[in-house]
Formats: C-alpha cells, sequence, structure tokens
C-alpha cells in the first residue's frame, strides 16, 4: 500500500456534489433533490430492493421488484400474502431461502411491530433475514442513520481509493474501516447511495472511468497505475459438479405432475418437476412405473458452489394417478412455467423445444 499522507484526502462533500448530479434512477430510490425536500423513502421498498438484490444485479431485479410492489404494495399486504404466490412471483431470482425470509420478516413486522420497520441498525438486524450488510442499508437509506454500507462495489471503490493489496475476503474489516472514516454524519443515506452509485457507474470492475471520477485526485490505485488489479481476492476452489435424473410427467388433458420441495435446502419450499438426489452417482427412481423416455438433452445449471447436470426423463401420467407425498398434479390451465426456479423451467423449456 502507499503511503497516503502526502496526497489528498477523499471527502463525502465532493461524492455527494457529483451524486446530486448523476444519481441512477431506480424504482425504489428517492432522489437527491425530494430527499432534500424532505422526501423521505419508504423502509419497505428499500428492504425489499436490497433483499432482492443479494447476489443479483439490479437490471435483473427491477421487473421483480414492480411486480412485488404491485401485488403487494405494503409490507402488511406482503405479509398476508399466499407462501406459494411469493414463491412463483420470485421464480428466476434464485436463492430461495431468501424469498422465505421475505415473507417471515414481513410477518414478523406486519405482526409484532405494527407494520413499521425499526429505525436502527440494532433493531432491524433482529428481524428474520435481515444481516449486517442488510441492516446497515436500510438504516441508512431509509433512515438516515449513520451506518457503515458494504456492497461489492464499495469494497471496489475503497480498495482503490486507498490502493488496498490485501485480497477478499480477508480485506473486508479494513475496506469497512476505511468506508466508515468516509461516512459523514450529514446524509449518510445519500452518502451510502453515491458510494454504490460510483462503484456502479464509473469505479467499476473492467476499465473504470478514472477520468471522471470525482475522487480522481485523491485516489491512490489511480496514481499507482493498479486500479484494474483491485480488488484483489483469494483464488476460489473449482466447483465440484453434480448429477441428478428429473421426470416430467402429465396426463392426456395435460394436467402435469410437480413436487413442492423441502422448506429447506436449495429451492426449498418451490414447486418443480419430482427427481432424485443430486450427487455423485444418483439413483434412477422415477415417481411412477412406466415407460420412461430419456429426452436426450440434459439440464445443465451452475448454483453457487457447484454445477448440475440433469438427465431428463418422460412419461405420460396415468389416469387417475393419486399424487404421493410432497406431490401435486398441477391443471393445465394453472400450470405457469414462470413460477418454476430457473433449473426446473430449463427442463421445461428442453421438452417444449423438442
Amino acid at each position: 500500500m502507499r503511503d497516503l499522507d502526502s496526497q489528498p484526502k477523499p471527502h463525502s462533500d465532493t461524492l455527494l456534489e457529483w451524486y446530486d448530479q448523476h444519481a441512477r434512477d431506480l424504482p425504489w430510490r428517492i432522489s437527491p433533490a425530494d430527499r432534500a425536500q424532505g422526501v423521505w423513502p419508504d423502509p419497505y421498498r428499500i428492504w425489499l430492493s436490497e433483499v432482492m438484490l443479494q447476489q443479483t444485479t439490479v437490471a435483473a431485479v427491477k421487473d421483480y421488484f414492480h411486480r412485488f410492489t404491485t401485488r403487494w404494495p405494503t409490507v402488511a399486504d406482503l405479509a398476508a400474502a399466499e407462501d406459494a404466490d411469493v414463491m412463483g412471483e420470485w421464480a428466476g431470482l434464485g436463492y430461495y431461502a431468501r424469498a422465505r425470509n421475505l415473507l417471515k420478516c414481513a410477518r414478523v413486522v406486519a405482526q409484532d411491530h405494527g407494520g413499521v420497520f425499526p429505525d436502527t441498525y440494532d433493531g432491524l438486524i433482529k428481524l428474520p433475514g435481515i444481516g449486517p450488510y442488510t441492516a446497515a442499508a436500510i438504516s441508512a437509506i431509509a433512515f438516515d442513520r449513520k451506518e457503515t454500507v458494504l456492497d461489492g462495489n464499495v469494497e471496489r471503490v475503497m480498495a482503490r481509493l486507498y490502493d488496498i493489496h490485501t485480497p477478499l475476503p480477508v480485506a473486508k474489516p479494513e475496506l469497512k474501516e476505511k468506508a466508515a472514516d468516509l461516512t459523514p454524519t450529514g446524509r449518510p443515506g445519500d452518502h451510502a447511495q453515491a458510494v454504490m452509485d460510483l462503484g456502479a457507474t464509473i469505479c467499476t470492475p473492467r476499465n473504470p472511468a478514472c477520468g471522471i471520477c470525482p475522487w480522481r485526485t485523491p485516489c491512490a490505485a489511480r496514481l499507482a497505475g493498479t486500479a484494474t488489479e483491485l480488488p484483489k481476492k483469494t483464488p476460489k476452489k473449482p466447483k465440484p459438479t453434480r448429477l441428478g435424473f428429473i421426470y416430467l410427467a402429465r396426463n392426456e388433458a395435460g394436467d402435469w405432475l410437480l413436487e413442492q420441495r423441502p422448506d429447506k435446502g436449495l429451492l426449498g419450499g418451490m414447486l418443480g418437476w419430482p427427481g432424485s438426489d443430486w450427487n455423485e452417482d444418483p439413483a434412477d427412481r422415477p415417481p411412477f412405473d412406466a415407460d420412461w423416455q430419456e429426452l436426450g438433452a440434459e439440464v445443465r445449471h451452475t448454483f453457487t458452489h457447484f454445477h448440475l447436470i440433469l438427465r431428463v426423463k418422460l412419461a405420460q401420467l396415468p389416469t387417475g394417478y393419486h399424487p404421493q407425498g410432497s406431490e401435486q398434479i398441477i391443471a393445465r390451465h394453472d400450470f405457469r412455467p414462470s413460477d418454476l426456479p430457473t433449473v426446473m423451467r430449463k427442463a421445461f423449456d428442453l421438452w417444449k423445444g423438442r
């Protein structure tokens, strides 16, 4: 790391001046101009957006956010929703534990807090599904509390601003300390969003636009010529590959056989096709005896910790078949492929395109 004592120091005022002119227009955000006029963000919308944005991009979230807030405009509306409806709207966003915790949190806020979100970090972090980052983001953005918000964009900005070469995730405490030092007492919510916007639009992972960055003068990595190398990351271990079978069956009327997955584990609580376990040597055990035909195409999907390859098998559902255990027969007119998680929808798309 370079000696920073002899160079200009970054200051939040410079960044906020830039943010006032260049803030992104996001559906859950109150603009800096409106905020200056005393308009406060809706904590429900901030919370919902932050949960959706975990492990997901802004571009992917916008449509989901619009559908959720149209269908459930308040936290009380969401708390009263049917689990299956929420899981169906969530399908495709991935990391389905977030959707389950979304419902748990909404119900706690509605039942235990009168439909009003706690306005402090300590109060927020006690809610289901809200961890340190989300609690800090909501308390800063929705309530203008002086909290340090550290997402991937902020980590990148801090690593470059101070030319920090310690690899992530080891560098997180140091990066958070730097971000905390820069967080102002006035407008901490706008400051948090400004740093995130800077990382998303100028201090990007590749080809950062250093020439138009409001912090270009004090940026140590720009001066050292190391900006594109940062932040450094500890090399990831190769992901293992798991295998499995998936079984698509429907009757002569076009009704589909699906199953609801256990609440815990991957795709918890979601509807999907019956299938085998996912491991190195899965057992081929269809849900009923029939002349199962292999589709001839595989579903390939990548989760956070492993790659998955599924062989797809097809059969006709026997007339009068009675669902077993967690199985359900979904009538043709009630079946919506969009309600399936992505890996399950891939199997349907293969069937449809065969």
